[in-house]
C-alpha cells in the first residue's frame, strides 16, 4: 500500500471513528436530560466491561493487577472519573458544538502540564500557540458578557481533567502494566459512581437501559477504528481528524436539539483547532518534542467507562508510529 493511500485510509477510518464517537455524545445528551450523569457514567461503564473483559481474555500474558505506581494509578483513576461527570454533565447542559469547542482546549492543556510533570521543554512556537489557542476559549466563553454557567466550568474542568489524565498515562505508561492502566478507572468509575447512585436514580424503561449498552458499543467501535487508524497512517494525520466531531456537533445540535452555532463560538473554535492542530503537527517533528505528549493521547479524553486508545493499542501489541 502506497503512503498516500495508507494515509487517506486512516485518515477515513478515523473520520468514521469521530463520527461515531459524536453520535455516542448525542445518546449522551439525549439521555441528560431524564438521567443524571453519574447515573448515565455508571451504567455505560458497567455494560463496556463485557466487551473490555472479552479483550483481556485473549491476551494470554501473566498480568495481575497491583500497580507498579500506585499513587499516579489512583490520580489517574479519579481524573479519569471526573473527567467523565464533568463531560457527560456539560453536554446536558450546552450546546454540543459549543461543549466540544472548549473541550478541544485539552491538547493546550496538555502542552502546558507536560513542562512540570514530563520535562517537556515548549519552544516559543508551541508556547504562541498555547496562548492563541487560549484566547480562542475566552472568545468561546466571553467572561463579563455571556452568562456562564455549570455548564461552562463542568466543560473547562474535564478539559483540565483529561489533560491530567493523558499526561499521567504518558508518564508512567511505559513502566505500568496495561492491564492496570485499562481497568483501574473502570473499576474506579463503577465504585464511585455505584455509591452516590442511590441518591440520584431515576427509574428506566428498558429502551433507556439499552441506549446505554449503545453509550458502550459506541465508544467500544469508535475506539478500535482508531487503532486501526493509527495502523495505518502516522498520528500527525489521524490525531486532527478528532476536530472533525465539531462539524457533526453543529449537525447533530442543529437537527436534534434546535441549537444553533453562534459567531463568537464559531470564531472560537477556529482558533482552538487552529492552534491545536499546529501543537499536533509540531509535536510530529522529532527535534521539537521528546515526548510528543499530545500526539501519545491518541483519542478524546478518558471518562473512565472505556479504556483510552492508546492502552488498548498497547495492550494489542501496537507500537507507537513515529513517523
Amino acid at each position: 500500500m502506497t503512503t498516500s493511500h495508507s494515509n487517506l485510509k486512516g485518515a477515513a477510518l478515523s473520520l468514521a471513528a469521530f463520527g461515531i464517537y459524536a453520535t455516542h455524545d448525542v445518546v449522551v445528551k439525549f439521555l441528560g436530560s431524564d438521567y443524571s450523569a453519574v447515573q448515565i457514567i455508571f451504567f455505560s461503564g458497567l455494560l463496556s466491561f463485557p466487551l473490555v473483559t472479552v479483550m483481556l481474555l485473549g491476551d494470554k500474558r501473566d498480568e495481575n493487577l497491583v500497580p507498579r505506581h500506585p499513587w499516579w494509578s489512583l490520580l489517574r483513576a479519579i481524573s479519569a472519573v471526573l473527567t467523565g461527570v464533568a463531560g457527560f454533565f456539560a453536554f446536558s447542559q450546552l450546546p454540543m458544538a459549543q461543549a466540544y469547542a472548549i473541550f478541544f482546549a485539552m491538547p493546550l492543556l496538555i502542552t502546558l502540564m507536560a513542562i512540570p510533570m514530563l520535562g517537556e521543554k515548549v519552544g516559543l512556537r508551541r508556547g504562541v500557540a498555547v496562548v492563541v489557542g487560549l484566547i480562542g476559549v475566552l472568545v468561546v466563553l466571553r467572561p463579563g458578557e455571556a452568562e456562564l454557567g455549570l455548564g461552562h466550568l463542568a466543560a473547562l474542568s474535564a478539559a483540565v481533567t483529561g489533560a491530567l489524565t493523558s499526561v499521567i498515562v504518558r508518564k508512567i505508561g511505559s513502566r505500568e502494566r496495561s492491564a492496570v492502566l485499562m481497568l483501574f478507572p473502570m473499576l474506579g468509575n463503577v465504585l464511585a459512581m455505584g455509591a452516590v447512585l442511590p441518591f440520584v436514580y431515576e427509574p428506566m424503561p428498558v429502551a433507556h437501559l439499552g441506549l446505554m449498552g449503545i453509550i458502550a458499543l459506541f465508544g467500544f467501535v469508535a475506539g478500535l477504528l482508531v487503532i486501526k487508524a493509527y495502523r495505518t497512517a502516522p498520528a500527525v494525520i489521524v490525531a486532527p481528524m478528532q476536530y472533525s466531531q465539531i462539524l457533526w456537533a453543529a449537525l447533530y445540535g442543529s437537527l436534534l436539539f434546535n441549537e444553533m452555532v453562534d459567531l463568537y463560538t464559531a470564531i472560537g473554535s477556529t482558533i482552538i483547532i487552529a492552534s491545536g492542530i499546529y501543537i499536533v503537527l509540531r509535536e510530529g517533528t522529532p527535534s521539537v518534542s521528546e515526548n510528543r505528549p499530545v500526539l501519545s493521547t491518541r483519542s478524546r479524553p478518558e471518562t473512565g467507562a472505556m479504556p483510552r486508545v492508546s492502552v488498548m493499542m498497547r495492550r494489542m501489541g501496537i507500537p507507537e508510529r513515529q513517523d
